[in-house]
């Protein structure tokens, strides 16, 4: 039977799939695109304080994975909003924010309590993103229409259908099939993407999915490998993609897609951090250096934490009270590591040359 945009697509393929995934072309790019993220992982080991990247990279990723459902904000207001803690900002960085946590509470989640990837998560991170009591979608009328209003995708409908579908795709996961973890990872981004079970933020939870599977799959250690960059750089192949194995089943292209995703991004990852490394070091040089009565480890790492920085995080990190905390601050801003700017009645230091490494 045709696809027809207009009905529900109660008759998605239930996975595994009936025919091999693993063409030479797809085996070929998996090997290279694994290859890129284990030498990813263990840059990830080259900075001791992985709570560095997993903070200022995972903002990053919260940024732009909301930037592809629209919902945009600034660097500059996004870790303004972050350094207090949300605060008052506008309803596009707090949903940003959102993310960001959705994400830090699957990956705890995931790591610290031996989860599985299951329906119950998945809603958990949706309620998160979302702030909504809401679960898997209850009533029909849900339909994704493209920039002239055409309606190209009408998902299942029916509680009962979406949760049969999130099960088989739980199983899927948990299946053990000899298929490359990075090639079942293409399949069940699409997958979760086609039964869209939510009635917004299934993009979103979908790309959480991604980084909690390679974490669970040994393939990193920690949530720094983020697909979202890639997709806005590519966004139009991303869609076609999913489209075209929802109405001519090729599979190829999306996966091939997928993997060349994982490799540029690992690549360009592994090299961020690099230079991350090497600028907390130089920094770590300068200061010992400079001001060797204020320096230490833990002041500069916190300084890396994200780009912007309070008078409070010091005192919450235990490395100086109020007054004294005051001081280094105006003196590694002396000395050039940070620049202070007063917005309202708060001074926030930012570590300038951090800011730019993340958001080039």
């Amino acid at each position: 039977m045709a696809f027809d945009p207009q009905q529900p697509y109660n008759d998605l393929p239930e996975l595994p799939l009936p025919f091999d995934l693993e063409s030479k072309a797809v085996l070929k790019l998996a090997i290279a695109a694994n290859k890129a993220l284990a030498e990813l992982k263990g840059a990830g080991e080259l900075v001791p304080n992985q709570a560095v990247l997993i903070q200022s990279i995972g903002l990053q990723e919260a940024k732009l994975s909301s930037e592809i459902e629209n919902i945009v904000t600034t660097n500059d207001e996004l870790y303004r909003a972050f350094a207090n803690q949300g605060g008052k900002t506008d309803s596009h960085t707090k949903e940003v924010l959102r993310y960001n946590e959705a994400l830090w509470h699957g990956f705890s989640n995931i790591r610290d309590q031996n989860r599985p990837l299951t329906t119950n998560l998945f809603e958990e991170l949706f309620q998160i993103i979302k702030k909504s009591n809401a679960g898997v979608r209850k009533t029909p009328g849900t339909k994704l229409a493209n920039s002239r209003g055409e309606v190209i995708y009408t998902p299942p409908e029916g509680e009962a259908v979406l949760r049969d579908k999130l099960a088989n795709l739980e199983k899927f996961i948990y299946t053990e099939d000899g298929i490359d973890p990075l090639v079942k990872l293409a399949v069940i981004h699409y997958q979760f993407e086609a039964i869209h079970p939510f009635t917004d933020g299934n993009g979103r939870t979908g790309r959480i999915l991604n980084i909690l599977y390679l974490i669970e799959q040994n393939l990193l250690d920690i949530p720094i490998l983020y697909l979202s960059r890639y997709i806005i750089e590519n966004k139009n192949d991303y869609y076609i993609g999913l489209r075209q194995i929802t109405e001519k089943g090729k599979w190829e292209s999306w996966i091939l897609y997928m993997l060349q995703a994982i490799e540029k991004t690992a690549r360009e990852t592994r090299q961020r951090i690099l230079d991350i490394r090497d600028m907390l070091q130089a920094d770590i040089e300068k200061v010992r250096t400079e001001l060797p009565k204020i320096y230490s480890k833990d002041l500069l790492e916190l300084l890396y934490r994200q780009p912007y920085c309070k008078i409070r995080f010091l005192e919450e990190a235990g490395i100086a009270q109020r007054q004294t905390a005051s001081s280094y601050l105006k003196e590694l801003e002396r000395i050039g590591v940070l620049e202070a700017i007063k917005i309202g009645r708060e001074i926030y230091y930012i570590n300038g040359k951090f800011l730019n490494l993340l958001t080039k």
